[in-house]
């Protein structure tokens, strides 16, 4: 993940998963206000799992390149089977992809097997994988006093706000406000690591006084003096302050636009339909309480017809 692609391409995965979660998440809510229930994941018209399949794909590409194409010598051992120290990140960054990877399995399992408490147990899946993201992020064995560093510690906000909502979507599966805020957090996830790529490992964008260095075999920004890192940690913590203020107005535009798009489905009742509590609706109450003057006019009365009959004969 130390290089430019290997932020953008995970960031836009993470992207383009919060997006479509946003999507589904607001448009059931909008059709259906009061029966909205959260899923986990949503299946598509053409292919059911492609978004599980996505996953796993995006996680083992993530994990072949951390540990086989990215090595110069396409593996990450040392002479003597040991891990050397400039690949300790590439084996962190590989088991938050096995994490993931881990998620999507199992819910196509569980998807298939139909156990009880699935949903349950898909949402603790999801929630270890959050877990280990911000675990392996928090200790992370790269540089934590840099510039990077702060760009990780800020992720970690983000991705202790998916772990967070995650978890409450055990206990509140029908609030859509935490399916929206986890969903926009993942959204906020893949934009901030595109962020860091292209700001990390692209020369023009490194902040005045800084530099990109060579370190353990990848690239590193490093300044000249503390007024420099200063400076530079300031604009990373100005960045993320307007991504979460663009965000939150993304949010707001995107839920309003939607339930335009959406509006809410009507549903319609049989006249004669009984409520649950037994009670039965206002015209049959009507029909019942009419006069009985007024209810001949309607309906023959069959057993006097017959006694008038019977009287004629």
């Amino acid at each position: 993940m130390g290089t430019l692609i290997g932020h953008v391409a995970p960031g836009f995965g993470f992207l383009m998963i919060g997006l479509w979660h946003l999507f589904n998440n607001t448009k059931l809510y909008s059709l259906n206000p009061s029966s909205y229930s959260a899923n986990q994941w949503f299946p598509t018209s053409k292919l059911k799992y492609l978004e599980l399949y996505l996953i796993m794909a995006g996680s083992w590409a993530s994990i072949a390149m951390e540990l086989v194409i990215g090595p110069d010598k396409h593996q990450p051992f040392d002479d003597d089977g040991t891990i050397p120290s400039n690949h300790l990140h590439n084996f962190e960054h590989a088991t938050i992809s096995l994490s993931f990877f881990i998620y999507a399995a199992f819910a196509i399992v569980l998807d298939r097997l139909k156990p009880k408490a699935h949903y349950e147990l898909l949402q603790l899946l999801a929630a270890f994988a959050f877990a280990q993201q911000f675990i392996l992020f928090h200790l992370h064995s790269a540089d934590h006093m840099g510039m990077e560093g702060q760009y990780h510690l800020l992720l970690q906000v983000v991705i202790l706000v998916s772990l967070i909502t995650t978890l409450m979507g055990i206990t509140y599966r029908k609030s859509f406000l935490v399916s929206f805020i986890r969903s926009l957090s993942i959204c906020f996830q893949g934009a901030w690591l595109i962020l860091m790529g292209f700001v990390l490992w692209t020369p023009g964008l490194v902040p005045k006084g800084c530099f990109m260095n060579l370190e353990e075999g990848h690239l590193v920004v490093r300044c000249k003096t503390d007024e420099a890192l200063h400076r530079a940690k300031s604009l990373v913590n100005i960045q993320f302050s307007w991504f979460l203020a663009m965000f939150v107005v993304f949010g707001m535009v995107f839920y309003l636009a939607l339930l335009r798009m959406y509006p809410e489905m009507v549903e319609y009742w049989p006249v004669d339909k009984v409520d649950e509590d037994g009670s039965e609706d206002l015209e049959s109450q009507k029909r019942n309480n009419s006069n009985p003057a007024e209810e001949s006019k309607s309906f023959v009365p069959m057993g006097k017809g017959w006694t008038a009959l019977e009287l004629e004969r």
